[in-house]
């Protein structure tokens, strides 16, 4: 009895020494990987900081080379120093306080090189606004005012081109790699797989997924790692950095479990929801009120967009209209002396928000009523239709008192164009996402039109693609798409045989 007693002791002592052995490792273990992700965090820190000083650096030598370059000398006059030390002043107060310094692994770089370049620009603007308020500024050379932005902004997004394919080229040879474990086996797991297998610039590396039981298939590419049981185990065993959850929105339990399990644990937990298979119009994540919010559908044109789409309609159709203001009186009176009737047509449509507006046209019609308030489109040999009429569709003139409707504010010189009312009622029944086309003002041009859509719309495979060229618009929009479709628009978006 003693002897089974004193073996039981040993025993729960041997057991007791292996459990504190076994935790001994795990606290070890967990505390080289903490290590490592101070490591890491302060060589993140020093490298923001270095990308911040090279800025500062670039900014003063790009002055001072444009100045040299200018004026012929090495020595800065006083006025140009004291500029220079305003710009390194407004470099601090503008890039500072936004996300330009930091981490960009897994995003392109064009994205970061369109955020320094708005910044950037914002940066000498407010420069320059506040060298004309104090009067400091008109005895600053233009050319060196200009050379210095020029200058400095190539210098700053060649280095941050250096940096970024650096380290592109590290991770892709396996230096500073992500290591990273999927939760679930449907279409969005597959893809960010797929993704991140192919994109080894990333430097995430995906070891295999875990089971949640609401999966389709099995990813085959990588090994199914066990089920949600096991994930903390192997997360906190292989230090797994990454944890990517691609889930249907529908299992908020299986979520709530996973971060429950992972509570403790110092990985990134990335939430991938099922919207792949909706139909989403510029989808976005953002804080409304302080709560995250993803926007499954929303307006390309929000905040500064709005801003700078306005200023675009404005300063250019002002600008049009001074230039063609003597075609628009000869037009006027060929259409005066045409036919009887008024020398503008307007007709009702549906503007931003699906909000009727008054859109203008030179008249190229008969003067004539619809039958039963029906709309008919124009078709060939249409005998609604002045010769003069005829002349004017073909070329797009009749359109041109629509920069009126512009300088109004209720339509815009590039966007999808407005439908009569009676055939925003037909399509919008028959075409998907018809109505979307009025989360912006309608356009004078748009990309539908310089690709040929363009007259009239006898079948609903038609309108069908001027629609889908619509939506591709409002998805895509940026100012320099805007300028394409106005250079299409002015070399061969004119004269188009289907117009009349």
């Amino acid at each position: 009895m003693v002897l089974m007693h004193s073996e039981s002791r040993s025993a729960l002592q041997g057991a007791a020494a292996g459990a504190e052995a076994a935790s001994s490792a795990v606290g070890a273990a967990r505390g080289v990987f903490e290590e490592q992700v101070r490591v890491r965090s302060k060589l993140y820190a020093l490298l923001s900081w270095m990308l911040r000083a090279s800025d500062l650096v670039l900014l003063v030598g790009a002055g001072w080379l444009v100045h040299w370059l200018r004026f012929g000398a090495a020595g800065l006059g006083a006025d140009y120093a004291q500029a220079i030390g305003r710009g390194v002043l407004f470099a601090l107060i503008v890039l500072s306080g936004t996300s330009l310094y930091r981490s960009w692994r897994g995003r392109r770089v064009a994205s970061e090189l369109l955020k320094l370049a708005t910044l950037w620009l914002l940066m000498f603007g407010l420069m320059v606004l506040y060298a004309v308020v104090m009067k400091d500024g008109d005895h600053l050379s233009r050319v060196w005012w200009f050379g210095w932005f020029s200058l400095s902004l190539t210098a700053a997004m060649a280095m941050r081109i250096v940096v970024r394919g650096t380290a592109d080229v590290l991770r892709s040879r396996g230096f500073d790699v992500r290591s990273a474990v999927v939760v679930g086996a449907n279409h969005d797991a597959h893809r960010i797989v797929q993704t991140l297998q192919s994109q080894n610039w990333a430097g995430i590396r995906v070891h295999g997924w875990f089971s949640a039981s609401v999966d389709s298939h099995a990813i085959e590419s990588v090994p199914r790692l066990g089920d949600l049981s096991d994930l903390a185990a192997y997360v906190q065993r292989e230090r797994i950095d990454q944890v990517w959850i691609a889930l249907p929105m529908s299992a908020q339990h299986k979520i709530a479990r996973i971060l429950q399990e992972l509570y403790h644990s110092t990985t990134n937990i990335k939430f991938v929801p099922d919207l792949f298979g909706m139909e989403l119009l510029n989808h976005s994540v953002e804080q409304m009120a302080g709560l995250p919010v993803i926007n499954l559908r929303d307006s390309p044109l929000e905040g500064n967009a709005r801003i700078v789409k306005a200023i675009e309609d404005r300063v250019l159709a002002a600008c049009i209209l001074l230039l063609i203001s003597p075609l628009l009186v000869l037009i006027g009176i060929a259409v005066k002396l045409s036919s009887p009737g008024p020398i503008i047509f307007r007709q009702l449509r549906h503007g931003i928000g699906g909000q009727p507006i008054e859109v203008w046209k030179f008249r190229s019609m008969y003067v004539h009523e619809e039958r039963d308030g029906h709309v008919a489109q124009a078709t060939r040999g249409d005998r609604r239709v002045t010769p003069l009429g005829a002349f004017l569709r073909r070329t797009s003139l009749d359109e041109l008192p629509q920069f009126i409707n512009v300088l109004q504010g209720t339509m815009s010189i590039v966007g999808p164009r407005p439908h009569a009312l009676a055939h925003n009622e037909q399509y919008k029944e028959l075409v998907g996402r018809y109505m979307q086309r009025h989360r912006v003002k309608p356009g004078i041009t748009g990309w539908a039109q310089v690709n040929g859509l363009r007259g009239e719309t006898d079948t609903l495979e038609k309108m069908a693609k001027r629609v889908e060229y619509d939506l591709y618009y409002l998805q895509n929009w940026s100012l320099a798409f805007d300028i394409k479709i106005i250079f299409y628009t002015v070399f061969t978006g004119f004269i188009n045989h289907n117009a009349y």
